[in-house]
């Protein structure tokens, strides 16, 4: 069981959900539950999809400085791997993401808005990795992510300086995806995860594997991971629904298993 982080499924969603009064802060306790129930919605033939979601008041307003500040360096050197697991079992989870973001995402709440595939935001939402400002830097992902995301440049700017960004600000440099009224965040974050309920898992988990992985390495060789995945899919009964679909009845109408 988990204190701070559940996941509850729907339909075919699951919602991970952060519930840790007052600011959703994100202590060790809580990248531990996070890596546990990341690992349950990767496990679970149920979900589909997965919806990341810190509550209708904000999403997660960074990492629990007072315990951070009572570490030495040697306490850090130990722990910071586990820092960075929590966002990259997000990152991980091998079926489509979207992050519901309400109010504050800072720092390592931030950094878990960037390991989803999508992000939502609210009218109201801000994000920031002011890490600088106490002494530090982002250290789960955030200086990677972000710079992959909305490119070098404007990453350095907002991790050097430290300032925060609005919704639309963050519309604008690419940082969401989408920014819709606070009461509905959650609705459209579903929404967008329910596409998925019914899709070849299979081959999303194989077209988000490309994806990923292509980032991290040159061209040529992320055309060769995405040709070997190409082939892989053939091995799939989703495969054979999906072309026998085509064939008989045009795009879009096949029924897939998930196998």
């Amino acid at each position: 069981m988990t204190e701070f982080v559940t996941l509850d499924v729907t339909d075919g969603v699951g919602t991970i959900r952060l519930d840790r009064p007052k600011m959703n802060a994100i202590s060790f306790q809580v990248q531990e539950e996070l890596r546990t129930v990341a690992a349950e919605a990767t496990a679970r033939d149920d979900v589909r999809a997965v919806v990341l979601y810190g509550g209708e008041r904000l999403f997660a307003a960074g990492n629990d400085v007072k315990e951070m500040s009572e570490l030495s360096y040697a306490d850090m050197v130990k722990a910071t791997r586990g820092v960075s697991q929590a966002a990259t079992a997000i990152a991980e989870i091998p079926k489509p993401v979207v992050a519901a973001v309400t109010g504050y995402a800072l720092g390592g709440g931030c950094e878990l808005t960037l390991a989803a595939d999508v992000r939502i935001a609210a009218e109201n939402a801000t994000f920031g990795q002011p890490e600088v400002l106490l002494g530090i830097i982002p250290g789960a992902g955030g200086t990677q992510r972000l710079a992959r995301l909305v490119g070098p440049s404007k990453a350095k700017d907002l991790i050097f300086t430290g300032r925060f960004v609005k919704a639309e600000e963050a519309l604008a440099i690419g940082l969401v995806d989408k920014v819709v009224p606070a009461d509905s965040v959650y609705t459209e974050a579903v929404a967008w995860a329910s596409q998925f309920t019914g899709a070849a898992a299979l081959a999303l988990r194989a077209a988000k594997e490309c994806i990923d992985r292509g980032l991290e390495t040159d061209l040529a060789t992320g055309l060769a991971i995405e040709q070997q995945q190409f082939a892989a899919v053939f091995a799939t009964e989703d495969r054979t629904l999906g072309m026998q679909s085509f064939l008989e009845n045009g795009p879009g109408k096949a029924r897939f298993v998930g196998r």
